[in-house]
Formats: C-alpha cells, sequence, structure tokens
C-alpha cells in the first residue's frame, strides 16, 4: 500500500542534506507520496524535486497522512513535536545529529528501518508533556507545552532560591543553580545531566531534580503525574529564566509559576526490536568495557 508520508527538518548541515535525500530515496522507491517540511526558510533546496510536495503547516497535509518524520537531532524533533503536537499523526525520528534518545532511528539502519515503518511493523508509544499553565501566556499562545522539562534557573552568576509546592503541599525550598521539571521523556535529556533517574517514556511521572544544589543532600524526587506543581522564585537577582524545552523567558524574580502534565499528549513511533532499553545499552554503552 502506496504511504502519504510528512518530513519535517531543518539546518540542512552535510550529513542532515546527505540523510534526507538518503530517505526520499529509501521512500520513494517505496512508492510513498512524499511531503516536506524545510524549518529554516533558507535552507530549503529541494523546491525542484519532483519526488517531494513541500508544505508549510499542517493545514497543508492531506487526512491520511501515515507518518511524520523529523530528520535531524532531538532538537529537530523537540520541534517537529510542538508543530504537530495536535495532530494525533505518529513522529518518528531519524538521526542525523548526535545522541538521538527521540531520534532514535539510526541514519546507516535506514533502509531496514523504513522496511518496518512501512509496512506498520512498528510499536506505538504515548508520551505526557507537561504544560506552564501560569503565568499565562507566558510563550505565547499554545506554546507552553514541554516534552522534555521546564526548568527555572539562574540568569547571572548568583543562585536563586525556589520554593516548590505539590498539590499545594510544601515540599522543599532549593537554593540552587535552578529546578528542573521533567516528563519521563525528559528523562534522559538534562535531568539525566543532573543525575536524576531514568524513566521509561510511557511512564506517567513527573521529576523534580535540582541543579547544582547548596545542600548535598537534596536530591531528585519523582511526583506522580496529575501532580501540580507551584514554583515561587526569589533571591538577589532581578530576574531568572523559565525555560520550556529549547524556548526561554526572563521572569522577575518572586514569580510564581505552576507546572502540571499537559492534557494531550504526543504519539511517537519506533521500529520494531528498537525498543528503549536497547536504545539506553547503545546510546549510553552500558555494558562497555573502555579495556576492549
Amino acid at each position: 500500500m502506496a504511504r502519504k508520508i510528512a518530513l519535517y527538518s531543518k539546518g540542512l548541515t552535510g550529513k542532515t542534506t546527505a540523510g534526507l535525500l538518503r530517505l526520499i530515496d529509501v521512500l520513494h522507491r517505496r512508492g510513498a507520496t512524499i511531503y516536506l517540511n524545510i524549518m529554516d526558510p533558507d535552507g530549503n533546496h529541494f523546491g525542484n524535486d519532483p519526488r517531494v510536495n513541500l508544505f508549510s503547516d499542517l493545514s497543508g497535509l492531506p487526512d491520511d497522512i501515515y507518518l511524520i518524520m523529523s530528520v535531524g537531532g532531538d532538537g529537530t524533533f523537540l520541534e517537529t513535536a510542538m508543530r504537530v503536537r495536535s495532530a494525533g499523526i505518529p513522529v518518528a525520528g531519524i538521526n542525523t545529529g548526535r545522541l538521538g534518545f527521540l531520534a532514535n532511528i539510526p541514519d546507516d539502519d535506514m533502509e531496514s528501518s523504513m522496511e518496518l515503518l512501512c509496512s506498520g511493523r512498528f510499536e506505538v508509544i504515548s508520551r505526557s508533556m507537561l504544560e506552564v499553565v501560569s503565568p499565562v501566556d507566558l510563550f505565547g499562545a499554545g506554546n507552553a507545552l514541554a516534552l522534555n522539562e521546564v526548568t527555572i534557573q539562574k540568569a547571572d552568576q548568583s543562585m536563586i532560591t525556589i520554593t516548590v509546592r505539590v498539590n499545594d503541599i510544601f515540599l522543599n525550598t532549593y537554593q540552587a543553580d535552578g529546578l528542573i521539571i521533567s516528563s519521563a521523556t525528559g528523562s534522559t535529556a538534562y535531568n539525566l545531566s543532573v543525575g536524576g533517574p531514568i524513566l521509561s517514556p510511557t511512564d506517567d511521572s513527573i521529576i523534580i531534580a535540582p541543579m547544582s544544589p547548596h545542600n548535598l543532600t537534596v536530591r531528585p524526587i519523582i511526583v506522580t503525574g496529575g501532580s501540580t506543581i507551584t514554583l515561587e522564585t526569589a533571591g538577589r537577582i532581578p530576574e531568572c529564566l523559565l525555560t520550556c524545552d529549547s524556548r526561554a523567558v526572563r521572569i522577575p524574580s518572586g514569580t510564581t509559576a505552576v507546572v502540571r502534565q499537559a492534557a494531550s499528549r504526543l504519539k511517537t513511533v519506533t521500529p520494531a526490536g528498537n525498543d528503549f532499553f536497547s536504545t539506553l545499552r547503545n546510546k549510553l554503552m552500558w555494558g562497555a568495557d573502555p579495556r576492549n
């Protein structure tokens, strides 16, 4: 059966362009109808390629799109996810970047992976997302969703103070460089770098992890996915940063932010046999012996 598949990419580096061309070749040979969106308007060199149909937003796609594929690294995947989050179309990630937990289909495994995806042999993973519900419209209407994490962090050299309540119950007052509120998907992102726990991507829990806390007894904590997390900032600095994945805004010290799990979820796909635990072993090199 011929499939209709949408591709998203950006910042066409040599490696990403080569990967995108290979993907188009593979899909074209399989009879797929290919729709292409280059997020960087100055990087689109595919306007004269008869194999692709260019589109600028979801309204330009037919209703029966089979899959959306992000071509790049995890940053490209996050941008793709935010663009298609309300469509309900599963998203796959082709990794032409570096680590690639979200874009988990290796560039050099494209042929076999496309065989599995186009024939329906894949697993759909429904991932929870986070939402900054207050301050309202801080990132613009509809842009306060995060697939990975929401953070509050210092805007200059001085650490900040963050008082946290979970469901209106006092948790702790943190003196730190910042605080990471992470979804299960984001557990292998910023959260991992500060020593937070790794969660399976289907887990609905939320991780609260401090960044360089000023107290060695402070550790990350996991709360249930239905929790409402209130963060009140303070400190000697006039501003701090509030981030929502790759988007960041400055907020006045003393601002109270409220974060909770979003009502919408993102569907992602992984080819059969490419499970989360094998991705962990491969990406983090678990079991690798440096003596070999």
